[in-house]
């Protein structure tokens, strides 16, 4: 088990490195896998991509959610089901700001 602070502090490592979003959620979700050794994890991320935002299209909230699962998120559908409706509860702020 790790404490809530840990994880900013993962995610910060992999998100300094030049990369995309979609590889950045796998192994963010292979390190908590590999430092926690659970039964299963699951891994969202969503990011404002500034680069839409600002060039291109220029759309304005342009957020695309990534999501990694291992372990029993990745083998049960009930588990992951679980997981996803909690990613579209209203309150789904995790307080997290990485």
């Amino acid at each position: 088990m790790i404490g809530p602070s840990k994880i900013p502090r993962i995610v910060d490592m992999y998100a300094r490195r030049l990369q995309v979003q979609e590889r950045m959620t796998q192994q963010f979700a292979r390190e908590l896998d590999r430092l926690l050794n659970p039964h299963g994890v699951a891994v969202a991320i969503e990011g404002l991509h500034m680069c839409s935002m600002m060039r291109g299209v220029k759309k304005a909230n342009a957020r695309i959610v990534t999501s990694a699962m291992l372990g029993s998120f990745g083998t049960n559908p009930e588990t992951r089901a679980e997981f996803m409706g909690l990613l579209r509860a209203p309150s789904r702020g995790s307080g997290f700001d990485v």
